[in-house]
Formats: structure tokens, C-alpha cells, sequence
């Protein structure tokens, strides 16, 4: 995971392999493969984002959360 504080935009590479498309929902932006399997998400405005997890007590939660298979 990577933050980017100039632009407030936070990428996640969740998996490996070749980008096909994008996916916008929002802030956002998912790149997938042409299987449809998220590679890459994108979130604008991550700050805002971010502070929705100081709620969640461990690493175990945000993955229940943002459950990624």
C-alpha cells in the first residue's frame, strides 16, 4: 500500500497480473484483469477514507471489512 499525501490518494496493489480495465464506484477506482479480478485500487480523497478505520482495533477487522478474494 502506498500514500500519496500531495495528491490524498492511497493505492493498494491487491494482486498480481495484467490491468485490463477500470472500475470507477465513487472515490474509488479498481483496475482489473480481463478475468475481472482486481490488480490495483485506487482511493481519491483517502484521508477521509482512512479515518473510517480508526474504528477497527487490528488487521484482522479491515480484512473482514474489505474481504478480497
Amino acid at each position: 500500500m502506498l500514500y500519496d499525501a500531495e495528491s490524498n490518494i492511497l493505492n493498494w496493489e491487491v494482486s498480481r497480473g495484467q490491468i485490463d480495465h477500470t472500475i470507477e464506484l465513487g472515490n474509488f477506482i479498481i483496475h482489473v484483469s480481463k478475468a475481472k479480478k482486481p490488480i490495483l485500487i485506487e482511493i481519491l480523497e483517502a484521508s477521509k477514507f482512512i479515518g473510517q478505520f480508526d474504528k477497527l482495533k487490528n488487521i484482522k477487522q479491515i480484512e473482514q471489512a474489505l474481504p478480497i478474494n
